[in-house]
Formats: structure tokens, sequence, C-alpha cells
């Protein structure tokens, strides 16, 4: 998944930038990249459970930051780690909406190490924006 933690925007969190070419792509590389900062190892969590979301919000940028705080709660409320498995951002009455389905598994310690506890996404910096050429996001994550 194309993303890239970034350093220079906030030190006592965690900063990433992601990329792709559509939204529904652009969601899953920011899910994966949210993933890859709780879990050592991502490719270590099997996709053996899924999990339906449906989320609807009035813009892109309040969709991909509900979007990822689904992600967390889910890590904290049912203990699962979560990758983006089918994903649909689409329009909504009222603004935008995802249809999606996430597959993980529910953490293991002895098999699972977790490297830092994410408690939410912020505002700080966050952004969605079409460049023309691709879709873009920044995110920094609370830990």
């Amino acid at each position: 998944m194309p993303f890239q933690f970034r350093g220079d925007i906030a030190h006592a969190d965690v900063a990433f930038d992601a990329w792709a070419a559509s939204l529904d792509e652009l969601f899953a590389a920011a899910a994966e990249a949210t993933l890859a900062v709780m879990v050592e190892s991502p490719s270590e969590v099997y996709q053996v459970a899924a999990v339906p979301v449906h989320l609807e919000e009035h813009d892109l940028e309040m969709l991909l930051f509900e979007w990822l705080n689904e992600i967390i709660f889910l890590k904290d409320a049912r203990r699962l780690l979560l990758h983006p498995a089918e994903i649909r951002v689409g329009e909504a009455p009222q603004g935008c909406t995802i249809e999606a389905l996430l597959k993980g598994e529910e953490i293991e310690p002895e098999r699972h190490r977790l490297i830092t506890d994410v408690k939410a996404v912020t505002l700080h910096r966050f952004s969605v924006r079409h460049t023309g050429e691709r879709w873009e996001a920044t995110v920094v994550l609370d830990v």
C-alpha cells in the first residue's frame, strides 16, 4: 500500500501521507498505514474474521476520519486487528458514504507484537485532496 510515515508534522504523535489512484484505494492505504502503526508485522494478522462497516459523513475528510477511528475503535472494543478487504466510497444524500469489509483477527499477544497504542485520529493537519493525478491524505494519529 502506498503510504509514508512523516516525522516532520508531529513529534509526540504518528503522522503519515497516503496516496492512490482512487478513493477506494486511498481509504485502503490509510487503513493499512494505521494498522502498521499498531502492530509490528501487519502481514501476520490473518484475515479470518470479517467485520462490515457502513459510514456516512458530510464530506470526504470526515469520512476518512471516521473510517480510521472505526478501525481504532474495533481494536480497543473488540480486540481486533483489521485489514481493509473491500471498500466502496460513494455519494450519499447528505455527503458521502463508505461500504466496507474489514478482515482480521483478535489480538494474540504471543503472535502479534503491538508497537504503538493508537488512541484516535486527530484533526491536526488532517486533509484529503485530489491532485488531478491521484488522491492524497495526510493523517496524524494520537498515540
